[in-house]
């Protein structure tokens, strides 16, 4: 799944840590999330959205 989530945090200036931080998940996560290697679980697809003030379409693409 395509997403938005490396391009918000830089505009934001926050690390993948300080990310991890505001999603009480690790930074790791918010790395393979970035990177497309896993996708979020629904609970922390709308925490991500929350954070960023967006739908959760506006940030994850699921068109190949």
């Amino acid at each position: 799944m395509k997403n938005r989530l490396k391009v918000l945090r830089a505009e934001r200036d926050w690390s993948q840590a300080e990310l991890a931080g505001r999603l009480d998940v690790s930074r790791q996560a918010v790395n393979a999330i970035e990177t497309g290697k896993h996708d979020p679980s629904l609970p922390l697809a709308f925490r991500i959205a929350r954070l960023f003030d967006m739908k959760i379409e506006e940030i994850f693409d699921d068109e190949i």
